[in-house]
């Protein structure tokens, strides 16, 4: 047994042989019953007298054997029923912990690991000089990274241990090439500042760390006296935030390690895109890509000590707006099949650790956080998630809680009615086909239409079905999981905080029919929000639309559960606004019809609800009520009436 949990029988066993050898009995002797050991050796039973003196002891060290006995054939008989994926996965059954991306220290804790050695060997026989590769946050890249850096790094020279009995092991040719190349690992996670002043400083600090990893060369033997200093003086700048040499310092640094080792070097980015984006959500976009567009000219275009290189994302930034020109790119996104299963657990993976962890919830762990798909490979699960659930053993949603969804909800709220309405349809389970790029371009995100649908599936959000791809990615998307619709659901809702007391009771008051109710707390709601919802930066598009199309995918959020909520689909002769079919039947059906009031042709709001109400007769908008074998009686129809703020409902 050569995986950690071979290992720690094999520890067990060990320990019991330096225990006390036998199984204590009694005899009875003048009456008295006496305690003794007793074992056999060479087939013949043996057994010693216990003295007054060594009883205690004897008695707890016979328990403990006794526990050890017991422990060391559950142990055998688990291992028995999980060694075929241990054969496969030999970590699978270690102990799961929550956090850590710092390969080494899982490996030398014996933790909880999912063997994804082999991109190493994918990666060094595709052969491209630059790669950039993006996928959903939590999804390993940055410990991919540090098993790169871990394997081929110099600093990790003759530590065969961190790699034995993973994949890459196994491959013999591969065991000469651990720690024998210069790397330098730079993450650009901890950019996150509202001010661009602030964000350079942050960039100089990420940065400096890769100086400070490799110190030692303000010592090497091979540098000169004018290298030393000006690898001294530039961790100094760096340390100061002085972003003058950002621009040329990671250049400068593979140029000494190229000296330093003899050999061109590695540069593995982290996180390369958080600058960009945090750059577009606090208004300094421009500054900040002119300053990264440099660095990584620098770094990976004019850089003769470069060998290879590995830059990982969220999101694929377009190549004119980052890497105008870097020719020699491989773009590996969500669609690629390049290293299509070493980002995410595949299915076998998953199922393979819920039984070396002794869990059976394989079911629910499927509808809860399966649906992710990467170049054609389904069926793949968010690491970010599977681990908490091992840890914790209880279904939540760890991955869309781990990072914030302000862009998404920007992006929503001032999109278009098209836009809400595509997106009911997602949130009820339905999906929708689109053509979009997936190289995003964050100065056209506010004009491009279908932009969010790229951000959405990039960041994990939306998975793509039946894609092609014919110049755009054509694809039809879905919500991912029921994780990702918890996510979804929680955003809505929280667009509704400011009013969130009349919101639920209106939403009670809906259910319940009380019409006088449902219009003092619609007014209360229209006051505190409408202008939220308007708050794009589109214009032409009246108030009340927006606000009525928030309201629609609010009130899917919160009423899921209990009913089936379909908006501005046709039946009878024409398209209602909002139908509302109870799960349980012996709730009433609900019929909504939308009217912004025409001052031209209506006096008043209450003419306009009358209209609203009419067109839902005159439309025979209960048809497909009706043919479902829903009562006429129980099918309940309102006029929602809109001038500015001012809202009337009327049934």
């Amino acid at each position: 047994m050569k995986d950690d949990l071979g290992r720690k029988i094999e520890e067990l066993e060990k320990k019991k042989k330096t225990l006390i050898h036998g199984t204590l009995t009694y005899k009875t002797i003048k009456g008295k019953k006496q305690p003794y050991l007793q074992w056999t050796e060479n087939g013949v039973t043996k057994s010693r007298y216990v003295k007054l003196e060594e009883r205690e002891q004897v008695l707890e060290l016979v328990e403990e054997r006794k526990h050890l006995t017991d422990e060391i054939g559950r142990l055998r008989a688990y291992y028995e029923g999980i060694k075929d994926i241990l054969a496969e996965q030999p970590f699978l059954a270690n102990q799961v912990s929550i956090g850590f991306q710092d390969y080494a220290y899982i490996r030398e804790n014996h933790l909880f690991y999912v063997d994804k050695t082999d991109f190493l060997s994918e990666w060094w026989e595709e052969g491209s000089q630059v790669t950039l590769i993006t996928r959903p946050r939590r999804f390993g890249k940055t410990l991919t990274l540090h098993m790169t850096e871990c394997f081929f790094s110099l600093l990790y020279k003759d530590r065969s241990d961190l790699f034995e009995n993973t994949k890459i092991w196994r491959q013999q040719t591969y065991r000469n090439l651990q720690g024998t190349l210069p790397v330098v690992l730079v993450s650009f996670a901890d950019v996150k500042s509202s001010d661009y002043h602030d964000a350079k400083g942050q960039i100089c600090e990420c940065i400096l760390e890769a100086f400070e990893q490799h110190s030692y060369l303000s010592d090497s033997s091979v540098l000169d006296a004018d290298d030393k200093e000006d690898f001294r003086r530039t961790r100094r700048k760096l340390a100061d935030h002085d972003t003058s040499v950002c621009k040329s310092a990671m250049k400068k640094l593979c140029r000494w390690l190229s000296l330093h080792a003899g050999k061109n070097v590695i540069v593995l980015i982290d996180e390369y895109d958080t600058p960009i984006t945090e750059g577009y959500m606090n208004g300094y976009l421009e500054q900040m890509t002119e300053l990264m567009r440099n660095i990584f000219h620098s770094t990976l275009k004019t850089n003769r000590y470069l060998y290879r290189a590995i830059l990982t994302g969220i999101s694929r930034i377009a190549r004119e707006s980052l890497f105008s020109d870097l020719n020699h790119l491989l773009v590996v996104s969500a669609t690629s099949t390049t290293y299509a299963k070493s980002f995410g657990f595949t299915e076998a993976e998953v199922f393979g650790a819920l039984k070396c962890q002794n869990s059976e919830e394989q079911e629910k762990v499927r509808e809860w956080y399966d649906g992710f798909t990467f170049g054609g490979i389904k069926d793949i699960y968010n690491p970010w998630s599977i681990t908490n659930y091992l840890h914790s053993r209880q279904l939540m949603p760890y991955w869309a809680n781990s990072g914030g969804y302000g862009l998404i909800s920007r992006l929503l709220l001032q999109g278009d009615n098209t836009l809400k309405e595509d997106f009911a349809v997602l949130q009820q389970g339905g999906c929708i086909r689109k053509s979009f790029e997936e190289a995003i371009t964050f100065e056209e995100l506010d004009q491009d239409k279908n932009a969010i649908w790229s951000l959405l599936f990039a960041s994990g959000y939306l998975c793509a079905d039946r894609v092609k791809l014919e110049g755009m990615t054509n694809a039809e998307l879905s919500i991912t999981n029921k994780e990702t619709r918890s996510m979804f659901d929680r955003m809505i809702q929280n667009w509704f905080l400011p009013a969130a007391s009349a919101y639920q009771g209106f939403c009670k008051a809906l259910l319940n029919g009380d019409l006088e109710l449902m219009n003092e707390l619609l007014k209360s709601i229209t006051m505190e929000m409408m202008s939220f919802f308007d708050a794009g930066r589109r214009p032409g598009e009246q108030e009340p639309e927006r606000f009525f199309h928030g309201l629609v995918l609010g009130l899917i959020a919160d009423l899921r559960d209990v009913y089936m909520i379909r908006s501005n689909r046709e039946s009878g002769f024409g398209r209602y606004d909002i139908m509302m079919i109870p799960r349980d039947h012996a709730q009433d059906a609900i019929l909504i019809e939308f009217k912004v009031r025409n001052e031209k042709k209506e006096k008043s709001l209450v003419e306009t609800m009358q209209n609203a109400l009419a067109q839902i007769e005159e439309k025979q908008y209960e048809t497909e009520l009706i043919q479902a074998g829903v009562a006429p009686e129980r099918i309940r129809k309102y006029g929602f009436a809109f001038a500015g703020k001012e809202v009337l409902i009327g049934r």
